[in-house]
């Protein structure tokens, strides 16, 4: 039986979480970032994709 890949995103934090809103900073943390410069890999899912729609001014989708 084949194994079936997961496709993943690769994120990272441009933007600092200071003078933002609270359930700013807690959808970071929720996605596993929280300092800048800092990438993390995440399955690609709705879920993640809405996050990343929330914070277009603090995250990028890195290639």
């Amino acid at each position: 039986m084949a194994k079936s890949e997961k496709k993943t995103i690769r994120i990272k934090q441009i933007g600092s979480p200071i003078r933002r809103p609270e359930s700013q900073k807690k959808i970071l943390i929720g996605l596993g970032l929280g300092k800048m410069h800092r990438v993390v890999e995440l399955e690609d899912t709705a879920e993640v994709r809405g996050a990343i729609a929330k914070l277009p001014h603090m995250v990028a989708v890195v290639d």
